[in-house]
């Protein structure tokens, strides 16, 4: 079986759900979506954008170049920014293979996947656990599991607001899981915007789900999903 690349972008490049505009515009010049940038090409964007978080601390007041703890901070950001936290705008998702089912009917699905995002709108973290499922069709394709996790790293490690991010997850295992008869992703997650800033309240979480195909046709299987959930929840 061979791997192959998925073009499961659904946002404009350039918005901070999005890929990056310099990915976006290295796809367009190479004319396919199986392109990275070099690490050359990651470390001048580092350097750019180290020195406009260094304008923004001194717009802050911050006397970052001569406190010892913060000299070295806007290159900090920068590098966690590109190689971690905003990682999935700067890295196209990897070639996936996908096997034949095999005459499997049921539902595949794994939950509890961690889920480390960012919002868009203060860029404070978002943390939860995401639970994803689909069904193979006749004549459909499974993916092995770990290609659940790593489309949910893909999407997640972005700027992100939660209702977007599970339809964007939904979508991607939609296009890459062919002929499925039905995908269905559910996120509960905190968000540190809500408990930090405003409100200030802890504890509280977010719900979202995402169903399509036989999950929003069919309520037995919709309640076999969320029960799946449960278990799981329990187990860990």
């Amino acid at each position: 079986m061979s791997k192959k690349t998925y073009n499961v972008e659904s946002t404009n490049s350039g918005f901070a759900n999005g890929i990056s505009t310099h990915l976006a515009n290295k796809i367009t010049k190479e004319g396919t979506i199986d392109v990275e940038l070099s690490a050359n090409e990651k470390e001048e964007i580092i350097i750019e954008a180290a020195e406009a978080f260094g304008q923004f601390l001194d717009a802050l007041g911050v006397d970052w170049r001569n406190d010892p703890n913060s000299s070295d901070t806007p290159r900090r950001v920068a590098k966690a920014y590109v190689n971690d936290l905003w990682k999935g705008r700067f890295e196209a998702l990897p070639g996936i293979t996908a096997f034949p089912s095999d005459g499997y009917d049921g539902i595949v699905q794994e939950s509890g996947i961690p889920l480390t995002s960012m919002c868009s709108h203060h860029h404070q973290t978002i943390t939860g656990r995401v639970s994803i499922a689909y069904i193979p069709g006749p004549n459909g394709k499974v993916v092995g599991l770990s290609k659940l996790n790593r489309i949910v790293e893909h999407f997640g490690r972005r700027g992100a607001i939660q209702e977007q991010l599970t339809v964007a997850i939904h979508d991607a295992v939609a296009t890459i899981c062919e002929g499925n008869v039905g995908v269905a992703v559910q996120i509960d997650a905190t968000h540190n915007c809500v408990s930090c800033r405003g409100t200030k309240h802890q504890g509280a979480s977010m719900q979202t789900a995402k169903l399509s195909g036989n999950f929003k046709q069919d309520s037995n299987i919709r309640n076999e999903f969320f029960t799946n959930i449960s278990i799981a929840s329990r187990n860990n």
